[in-house]
């Protein structure tokens, strides 16, 4: 089937948002401009929330995507709820009391999903078992993006460099805190302190001292019961994305691009991120020609490492003795038009709505079954 003929019926799109994590609102943001760039003339779309409370929903046209006098986006769970998605790639709408009416076939489904429950390979395994081709990495490699102890393994058995880190478990910290911190020493001070598969920055603190550490480290568990310490880097923080390439073309790296974070911030935090504008984006970076060129090779090889699909983003650090260090890989970045990936996209020649297109038709040529 060609799918990009414009006689034919349009291709059908569902863009699923929302989520039950506390990356919620940076979805819809995401979605947002997903929505509003998606050339309708070739797809028709299908908006759907998922609410807080894990239920699916066909959001109405009033859906709120931006944050508004300081107040966050979240999914309006008055939508008629539905039920996931068939064997056959169709979607069920489920109203209380009445028969299920089907809203038809999709021919992709666009998870504009963050953190756990959607950029963690849940519900990429969910649509595979259903059939129906989507738009990003698959379960793989969302899963060990996802999960940064499994991610950093991953990627220094594939020869890149990653910096010094000490995985907390669960039971360690209960049961054997001490050596646990006598490990942690050994990185020396500060150290940076995050959830092992939280996104968005949420949980991430300094610690500069023992008593700090121990603070860090319960703020981390709040959101997840492994937690990931690492040894901090000098450095500037240098950011690249990497897209897939129809056919049997290699991935393709963006120009890379240097993060500047306002001094009220510490380090690249949420606020940071989506709440004002405390951080800048210089693209190109400027770095020595051969340092770009390696940094975008390394992306590429991290890219190919998890085996991703469709768009990520590789952060790295470049230390002041010139080492690049990677510091992680994203398999679903943020994703608004100011979102730092479409951004290097933008300034590599690529502008966010040829982006939206592209990720699509990359997901429609996939074969099914494994790849």
């Amino acid at each position: 089937m060609n799918h990009q003929h414009e006689s034919g019926p349009r291709v059908r799109v569902a863009v699923v948002f929302g989520g039950r994590n506390s990356e919620h609102a940076v979805s819809l943001m995401g979605a947002g401009s997903v929505l509003s760039a998606i050339d309708r003339s070739k797809y028709e779309v299908v908006p759907i929330g998922i609410a807080p409370d894990g239920r699916w929903v066909l959001v109405s046209e009033e859906q709120r995507y931006e944050i508004e006098d300081g107040e966050l986006p979240a999914v309006d769970g008055s939508g008629t709820s539905l039920a996931l998605p068939s064997a056959s790639g169709s979607i069920v709408a489920l109203e209380a009391g009445r028969i299920p009416a089907s809203l038809g076939q999709v021919d992709v489904v666009f998870p504009m999903l963050h953190g756990p429950y959607g950029e963690d390979g849940t519900i990429q395994g969910l649509l595979e078992m259903a059939g129906v081709r989507y738009v990003g990495s698959g379960v793989l490699a969302s899963a060990v993006g996802m999960d940064k102890a499994y991610m950093k393994t991953l990627l220094a058995a594939a020869g890149l460099p990653v910096g010094p880190y000490v995985v907390v478990r669960d039971r360690d910290w209960r049961v054997d805190r001490e050596r646990v911190l006598k490990d942690i020493e050994t990185l020396g001070w500060p150290v940076f302190v995050k959830p092992s598969r939280a996104g968005s920055s949420q949980g991430i603190s300094r610690a500069d001292d023992f008593q700090g550490l121990e603070r860090a480290i319960e703020l981390a568990r709040e959101h997840d019961p492994k937690v990931l310490v690492e040894a901090a880097i000098e450095g500037r923080e240098i950011e690249c994305a990497v897209l897939e390439s129809p056919g049997d073309e290699p991935p393709a790296a963006s120009l890379p691009g240097e993060v500047v974070v306002n001094d009220d911030h510490e380090f690249f935090d949420f606020s940071a991120k989506y709440i004002g504008s405390d951080m800048s984006l210089t693209v190109p970076a400027d770095l020595p020609v051969e340092v770009s060129d390696d940094l975008r090779q390394m992306a590429v090889q991290a890219f190919e490492a998890l085996g991703c699909e469709g768009l990520s983003r590789v952060d790295f650090f470049y230390t002041p003795s010139g080492r690049l260090i990677l510091n992680e890989i994203n398999t679903m970045p943020g994703f608004t038009a100011m979102s730092v990936a479409p951004q290097l996209w933008a300034a590599t020649g690529v502008p966010y709505a040829e982006l939206v297109d592209r990720l699509i038709q990359l997901a429609l040529a996939r074969p099914e079954g494994l790849r």
